[in-house]
């Protein structure tokens, strides 16, 4: 039996159901290392866990090499050390150098983490990325916008979904922007050319260096701009069809960059975008599972268990590859705005016209509070063999739901 070490730093919903899917692989003996309690474990997998250790940093490699050393004479060494959040892979990589166990290198990782660094890796290997710099201080910007010109994009490095990411259109903007967020070395952005076109994201599993499935979204519309639209809800489409010539850019790039990126074994989540003026870009890539239910689509286009496959990848480098056999798409429910939700309209119309559809649903609840970001406060996952179904549906979805937020 091999000891296996999952770190959790909350116990999140998502992240339960990859740990759910290591707790029930076979000859696997379980430990979690988490800053929440044992006992916020759901009880259905409390007794699955072999051991737990709990630190005060969920993120931080020390404490979580510390807490490893301790399970490690409770329940034997670790063969593999796994989890999920981008935020932890980077230290994750250098924890398991330190024990000298397989899995993402520090170099790989901070290919992945850092998007300036990844830039500059796509850039070195020939491959379609958008025009970016690193910007340390005021006259770097200015430079580069008389490079590119405007509009542009403003990021964090190691940022993750469109947070705390900015449209910048005007010299007006950019002087408002950097009067608020001075940049300098110790705390730089990244600017990038804002990319006019379809965004989509390629997801895969990698074996050896080699993408054995993928699967092709899109974004219905970018997450950017719904987050500078309060009105807008955001859905993705997964098609049924992601062999055709349309995709032939994509797929020719894809292997190519990640093996660039340095990742050998794992699953991955790259956004990239098909530009209006033709070709194709890759904006970032994740070597980690899609969040944002995204896992969830996956699994019911080709009815296979992404949350106990990646799992399973991880700790013995097997994977089987699943059929395509539905279109899949979520419409993300979010109210204009901030708040609680006082109320949702159109739900009875919407269950009438689109019920036999729904496959999945998280409605919002009223007195809910709505967080920041593009998902809103709640979604429903629709599935049919025709994508035009499952198109249509999504569209319709939010044009009858409404959330209304106090």
């Amino acid at each position: 039996m091999s000891t296996v070490i999952f770190v959790v730093p909350f116990f999140m919903e998502a992240t339960l159901r990859f740990v759910a899917g290591a707790a029930h692989l076979e000859g696997v003996r379980l430990g979690i290392v988490s800053q929440d309690p044992l006992e916020k474990l759901p009880p259905e997998i409390r007794p699955r866990i072999a051991a737990h250790w709990r630190i005060n940093d969920g993120l931080d490699a020390g404490q979580i090499a510390t807490a490893i050393e301790a399970l490690s004479r409770e329940i034997g060494k670790p063969t593999r050390i796994i989890g999920s959040l981008e935020q932890l892979q980077v230290p994750l990589a250098k924890v398991r150098a330190h024990f000298g166990l397989p899995g993402l290198s520090v170099e790989a990782a901070e290919n992945f983490r850092d998007k300036s660094t990844m830039k500059r890796v796509l850039d070195a290997a020939g491959l379609p990325c958008a025009r970016h710099r690193l910007i340390a201080q005021p006259a770097d910007a200015l430079a580069f916008i008389r490079h590119v010109g405007f509009p542009v994009v403003v990021k964090p490095p190691a940022g993750a979904g469109a947070v705390n990411t900015y449209r910048l259109e005007s010299a007006a903007q950019l002087e408002s922007y950097l009067a608020q967020h001075p940049p300098d070395p110790r705390r730089p952005a990244l600017f990038e050319e804002f990319l006019q076109g379809e965004e989509h994201s390629f997801d895969s599993v990698v074996i050896d260096g080699r993408i054995v499935w993928y699967s092709i979204s899109r974004y219905l519309p970018a997450p950017l701009t719904v987050l500078e639209n309060a009105w807008i809800q955001w859905c993705v489409l997964l098609p049924r069809e992601i062999d055709g010539p349309e995709y032939d850019e994509i797929r020719a790039a894809a292997g190519p960059a990640i093996r660039a990126l340095g990742l050998a074994t794992g699953m991955t989540h790259m956004e990239w975008f098909r530009r209006a003026a033709g070709g194709i870009a890759i904006s970032e890539v994740g070597a980690r599972p899609p969040g944002a239910q995204f896992t969830t689509l996956l699994s019911y286009a080709t009815n296979c268990d992404f949350y106990r496959a990646w799992p399973r990848l991880m700790v013995t480098d097997e994977f089987a590859a699943p059929r395509r056999d539905f279109s899949a798409g979520a419409a993300y429910l979010r109210g204009m705005g901030s708040g609680r939700v006082r109320a949702v309209h159109g739900l009875a119309q919407a269950q009438r016209e689109l019920g036999a559809l729904v496959v999945e649903a998280r409605l919002p609840q009223s007195g809910q509070v709505q967080t920041s970001g593009y998902e809103g406060a709640g979604y429903l996952i629709v599935r049919h063999p025709q994508t035009r179904v499952v198109e249509q549906a999504l569209r319709r979805a939010v044009e009858l739901i409404r959330v209304e937020l106090a």
